[in-house]
């Protein structure tokens, strides 16, 4: 087997496995917060305080999860999250009471924590190292679907089996699905020959990729990641990862709230998984040879854009904002995996990655009680609280330098 047939054999495995974590755990509430607060007796309010706690749980293991995988690589972590996911559904399944449902919630927070996309894309560059920008854009492209596939087959299983038996089913899946994808991926030993393979020989002409050649220059160096790339970089994780939770949980909503019926704001909503598939097909493509950094600048434009043509048209904007969204967010999503790379290199990504995104992924716990917050006053200050975080994160990449060739 080639190594390009061996490396979209790992993308693949990987895509479909995000796609099942996703599916099973970020986006489980927006389907059975509700009949989970009715039949355990809760608020629903109440269970989205335990998922935000796992959110706050997920971005304390974040950098622990890291720098294993600097160490290790992902591929036994990541089958170990299937487990963790796995029994965490169970408990969910069996939860009886508002403690029940913090402990299942809980593990399902460490599983995030060190199940998703950072991890995902930190075994992507143990494995191949500055050439990792393609197969992150490969595994985004696939799980891209995680909310179009993972949405509907929960309110099916849901209506068949009732909750308890869609989070049963989500776990038979862990088990018997995502398992043995995540086995299929190389192991560490391999990785590092991986890794290996796609060094630059001392004496090669530097690298014409906008991507491998700051990478080569950062890994040849001694000094550590200057402090105000990290920051900023920070702060864009952070104001993206915010916008995009928020408006995943509270798209329906915000639209009701600008006169759109619930089957309406519905359908227009189903449109930003698509979208996302698009915005990640066009870096994929078009954006391919473009600088990480620019097409990140680009990407930070769309929210605002669909935001202000909904501000000034209303409904009828309301399908130009979804794919605007949509595909700024799929596009950014990438920019998480490539720019620390690009920026800093690959040596101790994994841990680099999981602080870079800790702040994000607390104040993502926040992200739908705040948003919501600022819906009830009015859908003109839900949206302006979104574009100002969107412009603050556009303005910190603009801050941030492409490093010399």
């Amino acid at each position: 087997m080639t190594s390009r047939h061996r490396t979209t054999g790992t993308v693949v495995a990987l895509g479909a496995a995000q796609t099942l974590a996703w599916a099973s755990s970020f986006y489980l509430p927006a389907v059975l917060a509700a009949p989970i607060a009715r039949d355990l007796g809760l608020a629903v309010p109440t269970v989205f305080a335990a998922f935000s706690g796992a959110l706050l749980i997920g971005a304390l293991v974040g950098p622990v999860a890291g720098r294993h995988i600097d160490r290790a690589g992902g591929r036994g972590l990541l089958m170990a999250t299937n487990l963790l996911f796995a029994l965490g559904l169970a408990l969910l399944a069996h939860s009886r009471g508002a403690l029940e449902l913090a402990v299942a919630w809980s593990l399902l927070g460490v599983a995030m924590g060190a199940g998703l996309y950072d991890t995902a894309f930190a075994t992507l560059v143990r494995l191949y190292g500055a050439a990792s920008r393609n197969p992150i854009t490969g595994i985004t492209l696939i799980a891209g679907f995680a909310s179009t596939v993972g949405w509907p087959l929960t309110a099916a299983m849901a209506e068949a089996w009732t909750w308890r038996g869609a989070c049963a089913g989500w776990a038979v899946l862990h088990l018997l699905l995502g398992l043995p994808l995540n086995a299929m991926l190389p192991r560490a030993g391999r990785a590092e020959d991986l890794h290996a393979a796609r060094a630059v020989p001392p004496d090669a002409a530097p690298p014409a990729s906008p991507v491998a050649a700051p990478v080569a220059a950062h890994a040849a160096g001694s000094t550590p990641p200057p402090w105000r790339s990290l920051l900023l970089l920070a702060l864009v994780f952070t104001a993206t990862r915010f916008v995009g939770t928020a408006i995943g949980a509270h798209l329906p909503g915000l639209l009701m709230a600008l006169g759109a019926t619930l089957a309406a704001a519905v359908a227009v909503g189903a449109l930003v998984g698509p979208a996302q598939v698009a915005g990640r097909l066009l870096e994929f493509g078009v954006l391919r040879r473009v600088h990480p950094l620019l097409s990140a600048r680009l990407a930070a434009l769309a929210h605002p854009a669909g935001a202000l043509a909904l501000l000034l048209a209303g409904l009828p904007a309301a399908v130009p904002f979804a794919l605007l969204h949509g595909a700024g967010n799929g596009m950014l999503t990438i920019a998480k995996g490539t720019l620390p790379l690009v920026l800093f290199g690959p040596q101790g990504y994994g841990a680099r990655q999981g602080w870079l995104s800790a702040p994000g992924m607390v104040l993502q716990a926040l992200a739908p009680w705040l948003f919501g917050l600022a819906l009830a006053h009015s859908a003109a200050a839900a949206l302006l609280l979104s574009t100002s975080l969107t412009l603050a994160a556009l303005a910190g990449l603009l801050l941030l330098r492409v490093p010399p060739r």
